[in-house]
């Protein structure tokens, strides 16, 4: 009797420890194709949500653009603290610059969900248009201030939407379909 229960659990242990989750093998996945972000940070931001651990790729997207949406956000707020206490009008010009930009982030990353809720390829793929959209804000306001050889005081933050950014687009793109090879005739 003992032999088959040892048997049993030997199996079970194997099994488990064989198998990976989802949001590991997105993560991994996504580290393949950008190493400067990386495993543990995917990982990371994906376990701040709980619903992570048993999510299915469409629900880790939902996840990753839920939590960049919030960044966006967070981001949006700071900018509106910034603006209204900047004297420098130019400075405040391209702090207007970057609030435009993460408005249409939010908007961006909101349309994206949509888009991935409703399962089907082409909205799909117009889920990836609006993601990218979305990615050009941190470097749009970057470019506001680089411009203007001024440091940004946003350069933390839009480094980090950058990467939230990146992971929600990622997942999004592993739910599109691939296009077909074309047939070969002899």
């Amino acid at each position: 009797m003992r032999a088959p229960l040892t048997y049993a659990f030997f199996l079970l242990l194997i099994s488990s420890t064989c198998e990976s989750s989802t949001l590991e093998d997105t993560c991994k996945s996504f580290a393949a194709g950008h190493p400067s972000i990386g495993y543990s940070y995917c990982v990371r931001t994906f376990r701040a949500d709980s619903a992570s651990a048993t999510a299915d790729a469409r629900g880790l997207f939902a996840i990753a653009a839920r939590i960049a949406a919030a960044a966006a956000n967070g981001t949006a707020r700071r900018i509106a603290a910034l603006r209204a206490s900047e004297e420098d009008g130019r400075r405040r010009e391209r702090l207007g610059v970057c609030a435009e930009v993460y408005s249409d982030a939010v908007d961006h990353l909101g349309e994206a969900a949509e888009d991935i809720a409703r399962g089907e390829d082409r909205s799909t793929r117009d889920a990836l248009t609006q993601l990218s959209a979305a990615l050009d804000a941190p470097g749009t306001c970057e470019d506001a201030f680089g411009e203007a050889d001024d440091t940004s005081p946003l350069a933390a933050e839009d480094a980090e939407f950058r990467k939230l950014a990146t992971i929600a687009l990622a997942v999004a793109a592993s739910l599109a379909p691939q296009p077909s090879a074309p047939r070969i005739s002899d």
